[in-house]
């Protein structure tokens, strides 16, 4: 990979009274969570968290404390924050966004958040123009990205007659509820009757007004590709191009299971092209899709906050929470070289993701098996670190078990859920 394609720049260090932030206190979030903490956490940097649902990263050794909250889109969330930083000695920390409503409660907020905490991000308004899919797909279209098709639907009755090529893909402008559509990331639809099916079944859970419409891009992991970011003022202090070669589930993912390291400097323009029209501040992540019917990267997605597999970029050289802390105390960002042969995997899932590929001649078990040659960082396990990784399969198991037992054995299981929760704490 070269120097081009890393993108590393040095930021001036500023004036003499610029230190690092006492501590980082991160926002809810799982993997990308715990990849953060344990980079830091080997740095000797204080790492808390506060999240509303149990959580892997609680689990992890290199996590202080743990504070419960209502949640991000609880009323004044934000002055919660402000006084838990009064009452717990958090103050001048870096506060860092692990989900999508955290990172909206930081952007909304973000002159009252700087008055307590070190914080990297854009006003809302610029924002949301990325985060919201309607308004991504026009602020791309304006600056000259390609984008899937879009369908505008705006009743049952639309979608019973609007003139649409299948397949197509129902996802949720915004993420920040948790209900089955939001979970799925996007739905899938190969017919009319399906498609009006699954508007109706997405328009109970998020409302019209918030169901997005696409043309379905062809195409798996090897047309899956992300530019990952470190911003601030308006410009890249450090890059990476990955692409997401295998995900759970494998037609519509809301995880991926194994990112490989590679160099594509037509998804870095484009990414930079539309971050640069927002003034964009903070960690990016932006999805993009090979289109092989027209050879354009089409862009997906963007991510504002910690992705999954951002310990891929400490392990290929990026260390991306190292970065932040740098930026935030205005100091010159380490030059970075990044290891091209770098991979992530997500064992649990990938496992599964790769056999059911192989079930449907979509990979070669010789392909996997190769695959997995290392070097390659885990999404959860780490030698110095272990707790995470180990309890991730059971804990896995058992939320997949009690999900499908009836709703009366259910209930039987909730204690059991609970001391899962009090060990953790």
């Amino acid at each position: 990979m070269t120097e081009t394609a890393a993108q590393m720049q040095t930021r001036p260090t500023g004036d003499s009274e610029s230190r690092s932030p006492a501590g980082v206190l991160i926002l809810g979030g799982a993997h990308g969570a715990l990849a953060i903490a344990r980079s830091l956490g080997r740095r000797n940097i204080p790492v808390a968290m506060v999240s509303d649902d149990f959580t892997l990263v609680r689990l992890s050794r290199f996590i202080g404390r743990h504070f419960p909250w209502q949640g991000p889109a609880a009323p004044n969330a934000a002055d919660w924050l402000v006084d838990l930083a009064a009452k717990h000695d958090l103050r001048d920390w870096l506060l860092v966004p692990g989900g999508d409503a955290e990172v909206r409660l930081i952007a909304e907020h973000r002159a009252q958040l700087r008055s307590a905490f070190r914080v990297l991000s854009c006003d809302w308004n610029e924002l949301q123009t990325v985060c919201d899919k309607h308004l991504l797909g026009e602020r791309a279209t304006k600056v000259g990205i390609a984008t899937p098709r879009r369908y505008q639907v705006s009743s049952e009755a639309a979608a019973a007659s609007l003139d649409l090529q299948f397949p197509v893909v129902l996802k949720p402008a915004v993420r920040e509820t948790r209900n089955a559509f939001t979970q799925a990331k996007a739905w899938r639809a190969d017919s009319r009757e399906e498609f009006v099916a699954r508007y109706r079944d997405a328009v109970t859970e998020v409302g019209s007004d918030q169901v997005v419409v696409q043309e379905m891009i062809v195409g798996g992991g090897e047309a899956q590709f992300s530019y990952v970011a470190l911003w601030q003022d308006g410009r890249p202090l450090a890059s990476m191009t990955a692409q997401r070669t295998r995900q759970y589930p494998i037609d519509f993912s809301y995880t991926s299971t194994f990112v490989e390291v590679v160099e594509r400097p037509e998804v870095k323009a484009a990414a930079e092209t539309l971050l640069a029209s927002i003034g964009y501040e903070g960690l990016a992540e932006v999805e993009f899709k090979y289109d092989a019917r027209d050879g354009a990267y089409k862009v997906l997605d963007v991510n504002p906050r910690t992705w999954t597999w951002i310990g891929l970029g400490e392990a290929a050289g990026v260390d991306f929470a190292w970065l932040m802390v740098c930026a935030s105390a205005g100091r010159a960002i380490p030059a970075c070289h990044i290891d091209p042969e770098q991979k992530w995997i997500y064992a649990v899932r990938d496992a599964v993701a790769a056999f059911r590929m192989v079930a449907r001649g979509d990979l070669s078990l010789k392909a996997y098996i190769a695959s997995l040659r290392r070097p390659f960082v885990w999404a959860a396990f780490a030698i110095d670190d272990p707790l995470p990784g180990l309890l991730e399969l059971p804990l896995t198991v058992f939320r997949v078990l009690t999900k499908r037992l009836p709703a009366s054995l259910r209930k039987t299981s909730a204690p059991v859920k609970s001391a899962v929760r009090g060990a953790a704490l």
